[in-house]
């Protein structure tokens, strides 16, 4: 645990998949250990807050296994073994990155939560202050992979608070076996959802809801493979700063076995979301009522990234305007796992981009350091 003010070069806040990406190519370049050479010209540390290797694989539900995944792509440098099939991904990834971890040797403090990231000083290339529950570090860039599960979206719907029954979020689901004889109101467009949707119909009256009509496509998908248009206009939209939200608000949900499932049994019948929440139960659209013993809010997440609200990061609509994996209004900082990113290889992709930016910035101004004390040197003769 950190006791004091520390000094790296580069600190990655996040031990997940983009995090690890980094320090695979932090270390690649011959960038030292700040935890093991801390007097090194040039060091890098991760700050992990989780208390274990694994990312938020660690905490997904225990059904949600390797088989029904939406795809793992390899970590930079060393190949994922095997796969079995029947696996709880919350088993298997984790172990997969504890094994990186190892076999690279990064530095990873964990568990560390950081609470804020601030400008030293008022100059656009000074350092930055990363505050920690464990002490204070000094860094010249900060590359963010904190991810979302810790930002769950929970929606303020009208008479939230009357309900009787039990309400929670995907990140708090664990088994279906908990709703089994239940009615149950599940909310939300997205794979969770419909992962969710497809295991509790199996012992329980369900209901689903959504804001919008689910687009549903044809064919193979994994977010790895959404194509070069999808991934432009997220791009377009992070670059314009607007808000973006999950890979299939863009692509449409996949038909995959558990939807077709869904379907064959009739629990794929969406409804308009309801008007209000109402103690035992919700209003309809069309001003029916329905009784429900639980509503299960698969809305999704949001960007983690309230630590870096002292930066002034967000514009007027909300979102963050960037170029590649850097903030316009912070450049110093690198956001990846984010955005266009926020899939496992996007999250490969950005750590190798972030990386490749730090270096030339470093080696620029490695160059501008030898052109003056040349000049100095000449001057001095």
């Amino acid at each position: 645990m950190i006791s004091e003010l520390r000094r790296a070069t580069v600190v990655v806040i996040g031990g997940g998949q983009a995090g690890l990406s980094a320090a695979f190519h932090l270390q690649r370049r011959g960038i030292a250990s700040a935890v093991d050479e801390p007097d090194a010209a040039r060091t890098f540390v991760v700050l992990d807050a989780a208390p274990a290797p694994g990312g938020a694989w660690q905490h997904r539900w225990p059904s949600l296994t390797m088989a029904t995944v939406n795809g793992i792509f390899d970590l930079p440098g060393i190949r994922q073994p095997p796969v079995d099939d029947p696996e709880p991904s919350r088993e298997a990834v984790p172990r997969y990155f504890a094994a990186y971890e190892r076999e690279l040797a990064l530095p990873i403090l964990r568990p560390v939560h950081v609470s804020a990231v601030r400008r030293a000083d008022d100059s656009p290339t000074g350092e930055l202050v990363v505050e920690t529950d464990g002490g204070i570090w000094i860094a010249r860039f900060v590359v963010n992979a904190t991810g979302t599960w810790d930002n769950p979206v929970l929606p303020d719907h009208p008479g939230t608070d009357s309900f009787l029954g039990r309400q929670l979020h995907t990140r708090e689901y664990r088994s279906a076996a908990e709703f089994a004889g239940r009615r149950v109101a599940i909310v939300g467009g997205g794979i969770s959802a419909i992962q969710q949707l497809e295991e509790i119909s199996r012992g329980a009256t369900t209901f689903w809801y959504t804001r919008r009509e689910p687009a549903f496509i044809d064919g193979e998908f994994t977010p790895e493979t959404t194509g070069r248009e999808t991934i432009a206009k997220v791009v377009a939209d992070v670059e314009a700063g607007r808000p973006t939200g999950s890979v299939v608000g863009y692509t449409g949900l996949p038909w995959t076995p558990y939807a077709r499932a869904a379907k064959a049994r009739g629990a794929l019948e969406r409804r308009p979301m309801f008007t209000a929440i109402e103690p035992h139960g919700v209003r309809e659209a069309d001003g029916s009522f329905t009784p429900v013993d639980a509503i299960l809010w698969a809305t999704g997440f949001k960007a983690s990234l309230s630590h870096l609200d002292p930066l002034g990061l967000r514009n007027e609509l909300g979102g963050i305007a960037m170029r590649g994996t850097q903030p316009l209004r912070e450049p110093r900082v690198h956001l990846i796992g984010f955005g266009p990113s926020q899939s496992t290889v996007g999250a490969n992709r950005a750590g190798r981009e972030a990386v490749s930016s730090i270096a030339r910035q470093l080696a620029d101004e490695d160059a501008e350091r030898r052109v003056a004390d040349a000049a100095a040197s000449v001057s001095f003769a």
